[in-house]
């Protein structure tokens, strides 16, 4: 694994954005392990998060595009710390582009904040993690909507491999449906790899009960391999 995968892994530890026990889902699901990106808060996790995703597009993607999209709300501070990130590590300036949730009528009219997305322009898009897909449901007719725009691919900061709608992942899901490739800086099992059994915060985030919690989720939610 990638050392800027494993510091990526404590780092959401460390910012109390992936943590373990017991949580009930939005799907009602009960997992052993939750994470919100809405506890970077932090100027300094910001930066170090757009690095991390930089690295990871740059990895997964290259850098071959023209605009990064981040879906309100989350999608937001990711898109804006992600392109100055890769300025800042590649010497690449890429745009910034976001929706709003409800359309604008005065001033800064329309649906979108940021740079324009137009005829001809290939975007990534950006989000913090995907469960459902639904996000990229309302997602991409509103891309399509500004014009013939080609749609490079999809980054979230963990795919938790689990299953979404059907038995395969919401990330190879995705790709089905849409046609786009679709990567994440770290899986679920980079991060049982990397943190079971070692000390992280002082302490031991993944121990043999949290290890045989998640294994149990798994064997119930876990999905298809592709």
């Amino acid at each position: 694994m990638e050392s800027y995968k494993q510091e990526f892994i404590e780092f959401m530890v460390e910012s109390k954005v992936l943590k373990f026990g017991d949580f009930t889902l939005k799907s009602g699901r009960k997992s052993p392990f939750f994470m919100n990106a809405g506890s970077y808060v932090t100027g300094t996790q910001l930066k170090k998060l757009g690095e991390y995703y930089a690295k990871a597009i740059h990895d997964n993607f290259g850098l071959d595009f023209d605009v990064l999209f981040g879906p309100a709300y989350k999608g937001i501070p990711l898109s804006v710390a992600t392109t100055m990130a890769i300025s800042d590590l590649y010497g690449k300036d890429i745009r910034y582009c976001s929706n709003r949730k409800e359309v604008k009528d005065h001033g800064d009219t329309g649906i979108l904040l940021g740079s324009p997305v137009k005829d001809g322009d290939r975007v990534m898009i950006i989000e913090d993690v995907t469960t459902s897909g639904k996000s990229i449901e309302e997602t991409f007719p509103i891309l399509k909507a500004q014009g013939d725009v080609e749609i490079k691919g999809l980054i979230v900061s963990l795919d938790r491999c689990e299953r979404g709608k059907g038995t395969k992942s919401a990330l190879a899901e995705i790709k089905d449906l849409y046609g786009f490739p679709t990567a994440a800086i770290v899986s679920m099992k980079d991060v049982v790899e990397h943190l079971y059994n070692r000390e992280c915060e002082g302490s031991i985030v993944i121990n043999d009960q949290i290890k045989a919690a998640i294994d149990a989720y798994y064997q119930q939610y876990g999905a298809q391999a592709e």
